[in-house]
């Protein structure tokens, strides 16, 4: 389904419980901060492993797909510790993030418990937040340190996170850019939101809904 449905109010009038990813969800993806991010990364990758930028930019992008996150990778391959590696690729200017009103007027109105569980760390995601205008607006806010470094989409993740915060699956909806990480919410009973520029061109069964502007897709289904 895309931005154009009709009206997609009544899908989410049992939701109470609202689960919120944090990158090139809660902002735009033009912001482009996760350029910055995989900068650092790769040169984190170069030093711990002593790999030219090349390999450990490969090295990067293979982790990723295969763990779910880089620092997945370097924790099961390498032992790496996660702590200096969450602090340093976070460290990225936020300059070109500005607040939307319109995305905070639409999560200010949901009713019931959000969230925010993203695989970044949890004070980098407290600064996207504060930069986009979404401060004081959730209940919890998740980072992969609170998963157990356990990133999505792996089950634990979300069975650590969700206990946490004490999210029933089945009165719970998420928005998420990466349809991979909505796989596990749609077996546990939510309504998963894929939040993109464009949707997919054959969207999967495990996603319900699509929009490429979430302040305007949290409007039309508050239930105010």
């Amino acid at each position: 389904m895309t931005n154009a449905e009709p009206n997609p109010k009544a899908d989410f009038a049992h939701v109470r419980e609202w689960v919120f990813d944090l990158d090139n969800t809660l902002y735009p993806p033009e912001a482009r901060l996760f350029d910055q991010i995989e900068v650092r990364m790769t040169d984190f990758v170069m030093r711990a492993l002593g790999l030219p930028r090349d390999e450990a930019n490969h090295l990067r992008a293979h982790y990723w797909q295969l763990y779910g996150t880089t620092l997945a990778g370097l924790m099961h391959e390498h032992g790496v510790d996660p702590a200096p590696y969450l602090h340093e690729v976070h460290e990225i200017s936020l300059d070109h993030l500005c607040p939307d009103p319109v995305l905070r007027a639409g999560i200010a109105a949901l009713p019931g418990q959000k969230i925010v569980f993203t695989n970044g760390s949890a004070p980098y995601a407290m600064r996207v937040l504060e930069a986009r205008g979404l401060s004081g607006l959730f209940d919890g806010i998740y980072g992969v340190e609170n998963a157990g470094f356990h990133p999505k989409p792996h089950p634990a993740s979300f069975a650590t996170v969700f206990g946490a915060a004490g999210i029933t699956p089945t009165r719970a909806a998420m928005f998420e850019d990466d349809p991979r990480n909505l796989v596990e919410p749609h077996t546990l009973g939510m309504r998963c939101v894929h939040v993109a520029p464009e949707p997919l061109p054959a969207p999967p069964a495990h996603i319900h809904h699509h929009t490429g502007d979430l302040g305007a897709f949290l409007t039309r289904i508050n239930p105010s």
